[in-house]
């Protein structure tokens, strides 16, 4: 694929490049990252996704774009909120993936001395894994409230405050969720797994403040040097994978009769309004709110993991919680005009100015506190990328090194990790992974989020 270069962070499919495109598509990324990405479909699958009926604006790819279900993991597409489509392959097998981090009144000389038996603790606490059950014994009801309140639900049990609340993207809660729309089975899968981490890239980690870019900003999350924060990265379990296969699967189907066609079956969709697109938006929205109370439901145990090491008088507050995999109806500038539109964002973070945005690492890298810029809202309807990006496939990522040896090479960095298997350590190794600062520099050399901390890692919990 011949890409046009913009500038030194951004590249252009121009709509011509392939019969059916209705817009161009716009990848950031630097030309070090641009050979990455070069790597396997992800730019083929962004061309395709400007194909979408209704996409409005430009298809867009974020600098950790990668090689996903239909879109690229990394993508971003908006659509006309009256005459668009959803599609679930925009969304993700794990809605709501997302990201929170807590700050803390505890400093790294403190923990370190602890650190052990704080990540043995927090292991204990909070279940990872495949197959690793919640602690949590909820009734069918209650299932049914989570999907429609979100924390809220958490909330009124007494497992966190309206300050968590307050913090959390939506409040954690997207109207309009109908339990009804999900599965028996999908059910079945999410109510073992409420509280719980997961397996594959999710993870738990206690990180310290490395560095500060912005002194003020910081200064406003009570953030400063040496500062222990945790960062929580999960989502909807196998609740919202469930749901995207159910719809995905079903949509497929009721394409024909909507007389939709694209070049690619993962990019199944329906339009908006019909049946169908309000049907999985329901389940969707039921699922993000699930992810919502799952990331409150695991703070609360860590909340408990640190007070029992280090005492009642230890607070950990939620700085912010954003979603990487959902589908939104919002409001933004198309061509001049304010004009309501879903905005599909998969593998990527909403980054509206001002809000804390979160590029996680790899266990033994560096992850990212950034702010929204008002760049963002102009040119990706206020989103940027959500991580590093993969650059190994997991089987390729495992070959040639052993869990052992990654263990003590990050425990020779002062890094502690727990991990459930052995997968869980050698397929999410760090040079799996895109170089982070590279990503990062893109997504502030473009505008799109600034640079407000860097965090470091010290205690790891993996499934």
């Amino acid at each position: 694929m011949q890409l046009e270069k913009i500038d030194d962070y951004r590249w252009l499919i121009p709509r011509t490049y392939k019969a059916g495109m209705l817009t161009d598509a716009v990848v950031y990324a630097s030309e070090p990252l641009l050979e990455a990405i070069r790597r396997d479909q992800s730019l083929e699958q962004a061309a395709n996704v400007a194909m979408l009926p209704g996409i409005v604006g430009r298809a867009l790819a974020m600098p950790d774009i990668h090689q996903g279900y239909g879109f690229p993991i990394g993508g971003v597409a908006a659509v006309d909120g009256q005459d668009g489509v959803v599609s679930p392959g925009g969304v993700g097998f794990d809605i709501n993936c997302g990201v929170r981090l807590l700050n803390s009144n505890l400093t790294l000389k403190e923990v370190k001395v602890k650190l052990r038996d704080l990540v043995h603790q927090l292991f204990r606490d909070v279940p990872s894994g495949t197959g690793q059950s919640s602690r949590l014994n909820i009734s069918d009801n209650d299932l049914d409230q989570v999907l429609q309140k979100g924390p809220q639900w958490a909330v009124e049990h007494g497992m966190g405050s309206e300050a968590d609340l307050d913090r959390t993207e939506e409040r954690g809660c997207i109207a309009g969720a109908d339990p009804d729309a999900v599965s028996a089975r999908a059910k079945q899968r999410g109510k073992p797994q409420l509280g719980t981490l997961g397996s594959g890239n999710h993870f738990l980690e206690v990180q310290y403040v490395d560095e500060i870019f912005d002194e003020k900003t910081a200064s406003e999350h009570n953030l400063v040097k040496d500062r222990i924060v945790v960062l929580i990265h999960t989502g909807s379990r196998g609740l919202g994978h469930q749901i995207c296969t159910d719809y995905v699967g079903q949509l497929d189907v009721t394409m024909r009769r909507y007389g939709l066609d694209l070049p690619d079956r993962q990019l199944a969709c329906a339009p908006i309004h019909s049946p169908e697109g309000q049907r999985y938006l329901h389940a969707m929205a039921g699922a993000a709110n699930f992810a919502w109370t799952n990331r409150q439901l695991i703070s609360h145990s860590v909340r408990g993991a640190f007070q029992r090491l280090f005492g009642e008088a230890v607070h950990l507050p939620v700085i912010y919680d954003v979603a990487h995999n959902i589908a939104k109806i919002e409001t933004h500038l198309v061509d001049g005009k304010k004009k309501r539109v879903l905005v599909h964002r998969k593998g990527a973070t909403r980054a509206f100015p001002k809000q804390p945005v979160f590029i996680p690492g790899s266990m033994g890298t560096a992850s990212y506190f950034l702010l929204g810029q008002e760049g963002a809202l102009y040119e990706t309807f206020g989103t940027a990328c959500h991580g590093a990006g993969r650059v190994l496939s997991r089987s390729a990522a495992k070959k040639g090194v052993t869990a052992k040896e990654i263990q003590k090479e990050l425990e020779s960095r002062g890094i502690i990790v727990q991990s459930l298997t052995r997968e869980g350590l050698t397929e999410e190794k760090p040079d799996a992974y895109k170089d982070i600062e590279a990503v990062v520099d893109v997504v502030q050399g473009a505008g799109l989020a600034s640079r407000v901390a860097r965090l470091r890692p010290i205690g790891v919990i993996k499934g």
